[in-house]
């Protein structure tokens, strides 16, 4: 899938809507030990790339250096359901602090209220942090209204021609 053509899912309203809403990506990655794994985790954009962070000496970060090839999905729990399905290649890097994209995303899962006491307690545990950068290679956008998954397009096909 080129550059454009991912470029063009991503700017569509639905899954703008998802990039920058409060659901939590859900990030697959292969572990150390070579088995799958699938984290919910809070995330931020960047232009077309998608950007996590996290303790340094984490598990998914040592797994992601060994493998970058990564999968998110950022979707909703109501119906008709939304997803955004994206495959890429993940860079991680440690960085002082913490990035000021951390904070938004956190802020967009609770009250102004509780906000800055996260805050607070944020900058006091992190020094630094690991930050993933993903980089998409493929994605795909499921609304349910104007795209289905392929296999349900066919069997309607299948079933009008009779």
């Amino acid at each position: 899938m080129t550059k454009d053509e991912i470029a063009v899912i991503l700017a569509k309203p639905y899954a703008q809507q998802l990039l920058n809403g409060p659901e939590p990506a859900r990030f697959a990655y292969d572990g150390l030990d070579g088995d799958p794994r699938v984290i919910p985790i809070g995330f931020w954009i960047e232009g077309e790339r998608i950007l996590m962070a996290t303790v340094p000496k984490s598990a998914k970060v040592a797994a992601v250096r060994k493998n970058p090839k990564v999968a998110l999905t950022i979707d909703t729990g109501a119906f008709p359901p939304k997803a955004l399905l994206i495959r890429g290649t993940a860079e991680v890097e440690v960085v002082q602090g913490v990035p000021e994209g951390y904070l938004i995303a956190g802020h967009k899962v609770m009250t102004d209220e509780q906000y800055p006491e996260w805050e607070a307690g944020v900058k006091g545990l992190y020094s630094e942090m690991g930050l993933i950068t993903v980089t998409p290679t493929w994605a795909k956008l499921l609304d349910f209204e104007t795209t289905i998954p392929k296999s349900v397009e066919d069997l309607i096909k299948e079933k009008a021609a009779g």
